[in-house]
């Protein structure tokens, strides 16, 4: 009862400690995800703001220029029956046309609008007085006015920038306005995961990427408040209920955790915001807390794993104590049995002894019965008694073996026919004597000529005299012998098979190692002109005017796509082989995944008149979004190859709580006899079609690999002459912020564009990449500065340097290497973005620690210049 008390107490304990430890990580990585995901935020919300700040600024000084405008002060100082008003809309109409902006509205100094850009629309702003909006009032204040409202004809919300005019003795005679619609930011902003609010300083929200939150206050307004929102018609009559919320818990660096009753959220939300002074406004993010949530779950799962292996040490401690327990048993026992044992002999000592003293005595039969060989002398060494085996034994003639007779005689008629070994024959007669006469018990073992083995145990007699025992022991110890021998062959030949395991393997794995190296090698050297090929297509998109070629180039960059892909499978396959891809498990969004696959197989599809279609989803997956485009490339590859006529099918559908891809075509079919062994390495069908472009039949070879790495099922059915299915099931999950993926970026630079003027040093030792960064970027308007060596680049002298593009193998020396030398030269340390065909994780890490960027090879025009763009104004070179 007291042991299994004490084992409850312990169990309790350790449950305890285990669920304790689950509850601080937990905690921790809640603490450490929260902080995470806020400065996430809040660098989103930087860009966002200069995104919208750079918006704005681009039309803030339109109506400073307008109000200089002769026409426009003449016609508020002119006499209101004298102003041509159709000329002066026309002129505000083609001022519009060319600035882009919502409407332009002249307005005298009573708040009267004379003139507008849309006087020709039905809700035109002519005619309406506006002196009750606050930018007007401001204007004709203190010269300028701005202020955010739903028009009053129009009813389009908008910005609105006002100018006021003046005559030549400095009164304010009127105001030009310029309002603009922010319909650009809520485009940009409606693809988010997170909720992005924009409040004005009442905090109103009067943009956001969510109907819900569309003019709500964030607080509860004042009765003031509310009358000045009246009065000034900025919202209509549109503004909601202000949102109701609990602030959970409050983060050091201003983010707050917070759960909303109105507008009903499921999840508790991140809230963070960013002040924009320049207008009063404030900028907010609400993310959701999906992440944290995993962040603590993974947190948890580790810490109990973590406990297991500390489980198993306690029960492999208990298992050695038990262990040790069960041996010091065994050992007393063993200590009982020979006891006993030993007990058992001197027994049959004694009862020797007690047969040999009744022999002695003229009871020589009671020798008879034992089965060793027996011979018994008196204190001056005669022989007094012996059994048969004894006789038997040493092969005595009847006349020796007489009562009396001295042990001697016996002696030397053994050692005349050799039985007493070699050496001297008196010296080990007198040995064999002088133990009779010591009278100690004495054990050995002797071989005589024959082979046989006898065991000889001597023991005095109580009064003088000895007796002796002689077994034959042959047959054990032959056995014995045949025992070790045959031990010694086994472990001899278990030691060379092993020794030649360890030869094969080690060899193996040489051979794998080279391999893999050569073709990392290949490929690395395949990607170089493939990179200038895709660079200098980039560069060409704004070289080329017809629609022709434009086309014409989209086809020549999804066939390097295509080629950089095999290559890329080619390296994968011998990392496989290797055994050194570790799949990067992630949530992912199914859609933009099976749309970028119907692009580039819908071209192949076309030019073989065959119908490639694709059944849109919203659907999330976990996988590694790389290895499961692999796998379904080789799919819709199969089904385009063997497929003469019709057209293949790109979906999912349900399957339990996982996802099942398929991809049907209506082929020739696989034969029921031919479904495995497709699967094999270099099985190909044997169909007639296309046999001048058959692969090497590795695909499907890959895609089994690829499948069993990622624990995703692969499902194969077929019609023979009808088509086939293949299909990969993968788990299926809730859409985690994140994840999502966007579509690259355009390569045309706008006007506004960062990359504008800016100075950019390319140092790459390989010619056809360096000119073709060159291209690409001087089509982006910057000022390209090329160096192919570390020599070259020693030479070179630049007025500045914005961003870095360094090739990260020049030769025998590491791109890197040259920073140092060269961020002392610019005095100052820009931005730069590393690019290798290189993508092993090892060098990843290298490049993330010496705070550069990666980008690799091939890389596209939309990726570079997205990333140039995004470091540029982060570093915020001007």
């Amino acid at each position: 009862m007291h042991r299994r008390l004490k084992r409850i107490l312990l169990a309790s304990a350790l449950l305890l400690a285990i669920a304790g430890s689950a509850l601080v990580a937990g905690w921790l990585a809640e603490h450490r995800a929260l902080h995470a995901l806020s400065e996430q935020q809040g660098a989103q919300l930087q860009l966002r703001a200069l995104s919208l700040q750079r918006l704005i600024d681009r039309y803030r000084v339109l109506p400073s220029t307008l109000a200089l405008d002769p026409a426009l002060r003449n016609a508020l100082e002119a006499p209101s029956a004298s102003i041509d008003n159709a000329e002066l809309n026309r002129k505000l109409e083609r001022t519009n046309g060319a600035t882009h902006v919502s409407t332009l509205t002249l307005i005298d100094r009573h708040g009267t609008a004379i003139a507008a850009s849309n006087w020709r629309q039905p809700s035109s702003n002519v005619g309406h007085n506006y002196a009750f909006r606050p930018y007007f009032q401001r204007a004709m204040r203190d010269d300028h006015g701005t202020f955010y409202a739903i028009g009053v004809s129009t009813q389009v919300p908008g910005y609105f920038i006002a100018q006021a005019l003046h005559d030549d003795a400095g009164r304010r005679i009127g105001v030009i306005v310029v309002k603009i619609t922010l319909s650009e930011i809520r485009r940009e902003w409606a693809s988010s995961q997170d909720v992005i609010l924009l409040s004005d300083r009442h905090g109103v929200v009067f943009l956001a990427n969510r109907a819900a939150w569309q003019y709500r206050p964030l607080k509860p307004l004042d009765a003031a408040t509310l009358q000045r929102i009246a009065q000034t018609r900025q919202y209509g009559n549109k503004l909601r209920p202000a949102a109701r919320m609990h602030i959970e818990q409050r983060l050091p660096d201003g983010g707050r955790l917070v759960r909303f009753d109105m507008p009903t959220q499921k999840h508790d939300m991140l809230w963070r915001s960013r002040p924009l002074p320049a207008q009063g406004w404030e900028l907010h993010s609400l993310a959701r807390t999906t992440p944290v949530v995993s962040a603590v779950r993974h947190a948890v799962l580790l810490t109990l794993g973590g406990w297991l292996p500390v489980i198993l040490f306690g029960m492999f401690l208990h298992q050695r104590l038990r262990l040790a327990q069960d041996r010091q048993r065994t050992r007393e026992e063993l200590e009982r049995l020979v006891a006993h044992y030993a007990s058992a002999l001197r027994s049959e000592q004694d009862s020797l002894v007690q047969a040999a003293l009744s022999a002695a005595r003229g009871q020589p039969q009671q020798l008879e019965h034992l089965p060793q060989g027996v011979s018994v002398v008196d204190a001056q060494l005669r022989l007094v008694a012996w059994n048969r085996r004894y006789a038997d034994i040493f092969a005595f003639p009847p006349r020796l073996l007489e009562t009396g007779r001295p042990i001697e005689d016996l002696f030397r008629y053994n050692a005349q026919r050799g039985l007493l070994g070699p050496g001297d024959v008196e010296e080990a007669i007198q040995r064999r004597l002088d133990y009779l006469r010591e009278g100690g018990p004495h054990m050995y073992e002797r071989e005589r000529p024959d082979g046989t083995v006898l065991e000889i145990r001597g023991n005095p007699l109580p009064g003088g005299g000895f007796v002796t025992s002689y077994a034959d022991i042959t047959p054990y110890k032959k056995a014995a012998r045949a025992l070790r021998t045959l031990t010694s062959t086994l472990e001899l030949r278990v030691e060379r098979s092993t020794r030649e395991l360890r030869l094969a393997k080690a060899e193996a794995e040489r051979a794998n190692r080279n391999k893999t190296r050569y073709v990392a090698a290949a490929v690395h050297d395949l990607l170089q002109p493939l990179n200038a090929a895709r660079l200098f297509s980039g560069a060409l998109h704004k070289a080329l005017h017809k629609p022709d070629d434009h086309a014409m180039l989209e086809r020549v960059e999804h066939a390097l796509q295509a080629l950089d892909d095999q290559l890329g499978s080619m390296l994968d396959l011998s990392r496989l082989e290797a055994g050194v891809i570790r799949p990067k498990i992630e949530d992912i969004e199914l859609a933009p995944l099976l749309q970028s696959l119907a692009r580039q197989f819908g071209i192949i599809a076309q030019a073989k008149d065959l119908s490639l279609r694709l059944v849109n989803t919203r659907a999330w997956v976990r996988s590694d979004a790389i290895l499961l485009r692999r796998i379904l490339q080789n799919f819709l590859s199969n089904a385009l190859h063997y497929t003469p006529r019709g057209s293949v099918l790109l979906g999912c559908r349900r399957h339990g709580e996982n996802l099942r891809i398929e991809v049907w075509d209506t082929g020739v079919g696989i034969p029921e006899d031919k479904r495995q062994a497709i699967f094999q390495e270099f099985a190909r069908l044997d169909t007639g079609l296309d046999t001048d472009e058959r692969s090497a039949g590795l695909g499907l070879s890959i895609v089994e690999r690829v499948a069993g790495l990622l624990g995703h099922p692969l499902s194969l059915r077929s019609w023979p002459e009808h088509g086939s299915v293949f299909a990969v099931t993968v788990p299926r999950v809730f859409p985690s912020r994140g994840s999502s993926s966007s579509p690259d970026a355009s390569v045309e630079t706008p006007s506004d564009s960062p990359l504008a003027g800016r100075h950019i040093l390319c140092i790459d030792d390989d010619r056809e990449n360096a000119d073709a960064l060159a291209t690409l970027l001087g089509s982006w308007s910057c000022t390209v500065h090329v160096a192919r060596s570390a020599d070259a680049l020693q030479d070179m002298s630049f007025p500045r340097v914005d961003l870095i593009l360094l090739d990260y193998q020049l030769g025998k020396v590491r791109g890197p290497e040259l920073l140092p030398a060269l961020y002392a030269r610019l005095n100052h340390r820009p931005p730069v973005i590393v690019l290798t065909a290189q993508t092993g994780a090892e060098v990843r890490r290298k490049i993330r620690e010496a705070g550069l960027h990666f980008l690799a090879k091939p890389a596209s025009p939309a990726r570079l210049r997205a990333l140039a763009s995004q470091l540029l104004i982060a570093s915020g070179a001007s």
